[in-house]
């Protein structure tokens, strides 16, 4: 038994963090009926393919059913109230009041059914000067100081390869709150509304600076933070191979087995005496060898060093191999399989790892679920 398998979740999000949310849930148990356009919603175009369909898509949206609707037609909200009626959880990615005016807002499906769980998610909330400014993942992370944490000024700018505002600002708080939610409903036998913001979550990630900055009145710009690039115990060192070695060696004992195992000279293993200094030493006794000598080296030193791994690397890794990550596979309609996405929850809350997930056509489930 599931936690959710008793729960009923309708997604009319699209792209990546409303869908994310609802994997989460669908993984967990419940049943979960993808609302889309007709046609299907974008990310059924996204390349690459995957056999008949996107493997994007395939891989946020295994296990879900999908019902085609136009949300702006007449007679829509009529369609689809049986299954509004039935519904525990409601997940919406759409412009702060899209919904309300397509009929479908928070008010009137509540009034429809107290006990739905209804959750927007949005760049910027629900209300607030930006509320209907459109962005995407890198816009919000730049708004909320996070980007500016490693950015040096007058220095080439690397780009963020981490969707840390969709996911991190938008799938992992829809989820929390949801189930939040869904036990303040056990209490009440009430719904409510979530509000969430992408943007939001952005500070919440810039912690340590947020800290630094309130206590001693000077907020730290790129490379000046403990974790983003003022302290040689932490951070990326190139190779002689052009690759890079990932230092995380920041309490002392790690930090000694670090500088023993490089050589790194006496004078400067007191790296608060000359911070830039003990940095360009290990730099360069870093920069001297392969990565292959750094990971045979220091990997089994328990020093918090870790060569960098490429995504075929990773999903190689015999850790990762273990935990059954990559165990959970996805079948497009014409058969073929491929692993499929992994969701962080604990072995004991999530569907069997090694079974199959369908991926459903656009529209495939409408009769069904709708008749």
């Amino acid at each position: 038994m599931l936690p959710l398998d008793d729960l009923v979740v309708l997604d009319f999000s699209t792209l990546l963090p409303g869908p994310m949310a609802s994997l989460f849930l669908a993984e967990a148990g419940a049943q979960v009926v993808k609302i889309e356009r007709p046609g299907g919603e974008d990310m059924r175009g996204f390349p690459p393919r995957f056999g008949q369909v996107s493997a994007p898509f395939a891989a946020l949206n295994r296990g879900k059913q999908s019902v085609e609707i136009d949300l702006k037609a007449q007679g829509a909200l009529e369609r689809l109230t049986p299954l509004i009626l039935q519904a525990d959880i409601l997940i919406e990615q759409f412009r702060p009041g899209v919904m309300a005016r397509l009929g479908f807002g928070h008010e009137a499906l509540a009034a429809l059914n107290p006990r739905l769980i209804y959750c927007s998610i949005s760049g910027y909330g629900q209300d607030g000067p930006r509320a209907q400014e459109a962005g995407h993942d890198i816009n919000y992370q730049a708004l909320g100081g996070l980007l500016g944490q490693s950015l040096q000024r007058g220095q080439e700018p690397p780009l963020p390869p981490s969707l840390v505002a969709d996911i991190g600002g938008g799938t992992l708080p829809a989820v929390m709150n949801i189930l939040l939610a869904l036990r303040r409903r056990e209490r009440t036998g009430q719904g409510c509304h979530l509000d969430i913001a992408m943007a939001d979550a952005m500070p919440s990630f810039a912690w340590y600076g947020l800290a630094q900055g309130h206590a001693t009145g000077t907020f730290p710009e790129g490379g000046q933070g403990l974790l983003t690039g003022q302290s040689p115990r932490y951070g990326l060192y190139a190779t002689a191979d052009g690759w890079f070695l990932a230092v995380g060696a920041l309490e002392p004992k790690f930090w000694s087995g670090f500088c023993e195992a490089i050589g790194l000279p006496e004078a400067l293993r007191d790296d608060a005496v000359d911070p830039p200094a003990t940095r360009r030493a290990v730099a360069a006794l870093i920069a001297a060898r392969y990565a292959a000598h750094w990971r045979a080296l220091l990997e089994p030193l328990d020093c918090c060093c870790t060569v960098v791994r490429t995504l075929d690397e990773a999903r190689a890794e015999p850790q990762f191999a273990a935990r059954g990550l990559f165990a959970t596979h996805v079948r497009e309609p014409g058969g073929r399989q491929m692993p499929s996405t992994p969701v962080p929850l604990a072995p004991v809350f999530r569907r069997q790892a090694e079974a199959l997930r369908g991926v459903a056509a656009s529209g495939e489930d409408t009769d069904d679920v709708l008749g």
